[in-house]
């Protein structure tokens, strides 16, 4: 057993600190059964972009602003201004020494230096010696790890009993390859380690000559060279911590590397302990931003001011649609910003259509069983832990018979993806699967499978269900003129040959598609006995109205309906009509997206390059977002709005106490922070945040990808899905987050939310207050204060003199 760490000594006890900091510095890898966008800099979001540019530099090398070129383009087309240069400037004078304005329009015109991170004992080992010691430690890591973590892909795993350092200890006193590269009696030195992590980390720090100080951001720089490895850990960690629970992987992936570098360090001491005492000089030192970090910082916050200029005459009042006074359908979609581009072109088939925006999981966080499966699924946003249980509804026996299937199926995979059978199976079975790959390289194979309708769990009664309607409808802002037919449609992506197909689906639902949730409030919406209940807490729902569910295929933009099991009624012509309007959309939504992918030339090829086992780019995602506007549709209906923002309907007059604004700054913002976040990190650091080339790209234990065929998964999008081969298709902007709401409700809500509020006092979103004309009105400036947006040929001089 090993010992409490409050016995540790004292000295212990602070590096033990520091490296549970250094692993909230690192961002969460979810696995790509269930893969969510995650914010890169989530562990640097209380400090602003020019120190994390300075911090990352140190432990990375790694830039994380785009390329000067990009924003001189800019200003040279005018889409940047000098009003927007001096208000970025304005913006950051409290914070840093402020360049001139001279001087930031000089420094656009140079290409900023590549940083250099502070090199490990493993880098100056190879600089003397002339081996690759970073290239094999990475090497024999990515060689145990991807046994150790394995989410059943392999055959062959490591023992997984006494934890990460534990398993690796194992593995590396048996591994000769270090040894028979040069480094001599390596299984010796870590049978000499102490079993506990933190032991071992503590022994590292002090043959390393450590101190707290340099142990901040030397433990940020071990753990950044393990790339996915790391960053799955850190999602260990963070799904622990949400069950209430612990997880020592980050800490534990820390300690193994650190040893390899103690060891390194025993070889090469004569020959290196100058140069390392000097980067742990370096490492003691505060982390501090530099001019050049400044100036880039400066230009990012012009560029999104620049953006927001632009939208706000997208949002110019007088363009919404005269909808009639009940509407013939209301149609759910998700906030996501490829709803924008179908909600337009649905909205276009009909005056009577009115379109919504909500968090696709529709309020309904559920731990959920399909359906012949034995996995359960989280259907919700990972910063919640599931509210309810749900389950696939089907007479036993089926299910045991899907079950028993299931099984074989994965059991028929891992015996294909073996090493000891894959060979083999090409062999014995190739043939078998000539008919498929034809179809699947023209494009022509399909899925086409529907589960059995979901159900919650049973044991809900009645005033919890109608308490969770009730609570649903308020925060979609849907309580009174109901249609006669309101849509709820999940969405999800429908590809072939795909790894990352998770992170196609629904962010909110945990990286799966949405059809389970819109089923689920469906069929919650659509009991009678339930709507007398809403009746009494004020919500009257006709009985002339009926809920119902449908799945909204991004890849194809078709729409298909679950009518099936509807309460009984008169609907039948309603659905008829509604299938029209829904295809027609389709058509338009499809035209429009064809004009941006490439090869796609007409509408047609939208549909085909879904099912192509060999198309890279099957659609772009969220690409492009760069905006989340809560407002009543209203402000946003007859903007074209480019597919770039998300949309979440919320009228703060019916929103007494703000408890729906709450919940809107809370959730969805944090949820769509980390995707545009990740969008920002792939895009201007690909290396560090970014998945590589999908044509390199090799599955690894069902978590991740590798770039090839050993080392760390690649963490990110990869750089298909951000580029087109010519130019980026993602603009690197952070997100401007627009809400229809009095400023001192919103600034109620980030004093009590320090975790919220850091995202915008430090700049990784922006906030924007939209008055009660529909103007874009009020910047936040961050420590709960507010300033005018200035418009107009005024605003230039205005900024000047100040």
């Amino acid at each position: 057993m090993f010992a409490k760490l409050e016995s540790y000594p004292a000295p212990l006890l602070e590096l033990v600190a520091e490296a549970k900091a250094a692993a909230k510095a690192i961002p969460p890898l979810f696995p790509l059964s269930a893969s969510v966008a995650v914010n890169p800099f989530l562990g640097q979001s209380n400090e602003p972009l020019a120190v994390t540019s300075a911090r990352l530099a140190r432990v990375a090398g790694t830039r994380i602003t785009p390329e000067r070129s990009l924003w001189a383009e800019k200003l040279d087309a005018g889409e940047i201004t000098e009003a927007d240069i001096l208000g970025a400037l304005s913006a950051i004078e409290e914070q840093f020494n402020v360049p001139s304005y001279d001087d930031v329009m000089a420094a656009v015109r140079q290409q900023a230096a590549q940083p250099k991170p502070l090199p490990t004992v493993a880098e100056l080992a190879a600089e003397v010696s002339g081996t690759d010691w970073p290239g094999l430690i990475e090497d024999r890591i990515g060689v145990w790890a991807a046994s150790h973590f394995d989410q059943g892909q392999a055959l062959w795993q490591q023992a997984r009993t006494g934890g990460a350092f534990s398993a690796w200890r194992d593995f590396a006193t048996r591994d000769l390859t270090p040894e028979i590269h040069g480094l001599k009696g390596f299984g010796a030195f870590v049978a000499a380690t102490n079993r506990s992590h933190w032991r071992a980390i503590g022994r590292s720090s002090e043959r390393l000559g450590l101190s707290t100080e340099a142990a901040a951001t030397a433990y940020h720089r071990w753990l950044s060279t393990m790339g996915g490895w790391a960053q799955y850990a850190r999602y260990l960690l963070w799904d622990a911590e949400l069950k209430g629970e612990q997880d020592n992987a980050v800490t534990e992936l820390l300690a193994l590397r650190m040893v390899f570098d103690e060891a390194l360090f025993e070889l090469y001491q004569d020959q290196i302990a100058e140069k390392w005492a000097e980067v742990v000089a370096a490492h003691e030192a505060p982390v501090t931003h530099t001019t050049d970090f400044v100036i880039d910082a400066v230009l990012q916050e012009a560029a999104e001011r620049a953006e927001q200029r632009k939208l706000a005459k997208r949002l110019l009042p007088g363009a919404a649609r005269n909808i009639e006074e009940r509407p013939h359908v209301q149609a759910a979609f998700c906030i996501d910003v490829r709803s924008e581009v179908f909600r337009r072109a649905f909205e276009a088939q009909d005056s009577g259509i009115e379109t919504l925006g909500f968090a696709g999981f529709f309020g309904l966080a559920s731990a959920h069983t399909a359906a012949g499966s034995d996995v359960v699924e989280q259907h919700g946003p990972v910063l919640l832990r599931p509210g309810v249980c749900s389950h696939a509804s089907e007479p036993e026996k089926a299910d045991l018979t899907r079950r028993y299937t299931a099984r074989a199926k994965r059991a028929w995979g891992r015996f294909k993806l073996a090493a000891v059978s894959s060979f083999a199976f090409v062999e014995a079975t190739g043939p078998l699967y000539a008919g498929k790959l034809v179809r699947d390289a023209m494009g022509l194979g399909g899925k086409g499978k529907t589960d059995p309708a979901p159900q919650l769990d049973p044991s809900l009664d009645l005033d919890t269900r109608i308490g969770m309607a009730k609570t649903v409808l308020t925060a979609m802002s849907l309580t009174e003129n109901f249609a006669r037919v309101v849509l709820l449609a999940g969405h999800g992506a429908d590809v072939t040959n795909n790894p990352h197909e998770s992170a196609l689906h629904c962010g909110a639902c945990g990286g799966h598609a949405g059809d389970v949730n819109a089923r689920l409030l469906a069929a919650l919406l659509n009991d009678a006995e339930l709507r007398l209940g809403l009746r009494e807490q004020g919500i009257d729902i006709p009985e002339d109205t009926v809920f119902l569910p449908a799945m909204h295929y991004t890849t194809t933009d078709r729409v298909s309906l679950y009518e099936h099991g509807l309460p009984n009624g008169d609907w039948a012509s309603d659905v008829k009509q509604l299938q029209k309007w829904l295809a027609a959309a389709g058509q338009l939504a499809r035209a429009e997206r064809a004009a941006r992918l490439p090869r796609a030339n007409k509408a047609t090829d939208i549909q085909q390059r879904a099912q192509d086992w060999a198309e890279t780019r099957p659609e772009w995602g969220l690409a492009g977002c760069r905006a989340f506007i809560a407002a009543p549709r209203h402000r946003t209906d007859g903007a074209d709005l480019a597919g770039q923002a998300f949309l979440h309907n919320y009228n703060w007059r019916k929103d007494k106490g703000f408890g729906v604004l709450e919940l809107i700054m809370t959730a969805p913002v944090v949820v769509v922070s980390w995707i545009s976040l990740q969008y920002y990190g792939s895009t201007v650091a690909p290396q560090l945040f970014g998945g590589g080339n999908k044509l390199l790209h090799n599955v690894v234990g069902g978590i991740g990808v590798l770039e090839g065929n050993n080392g760390a998964p690649r963490p990110g999008l990869p750089w298909q899905s951000v580029h087109d081969g010519e130019c980026l298709q993602h603009d690197p902007l952070r997100l401007s987050v627009i809400i229809e709401a009095p400023r001192e409700a919103m600034s109620d809500i980030l004093s009590r939310h320090s975790d919220v509020r850091a995202l915008f006092d430090n700049g990784w979103l922006h906030l924007i207050a939209m008055d009660d004309q529909g103007k874009l009105a009020w910047r936040y400036d961050g420590d709960l204060n507010w300033s005018p947006i200035q418009t107009g040929a005024g605003a230039e001089r205005a900024i000047a003199a100040e």
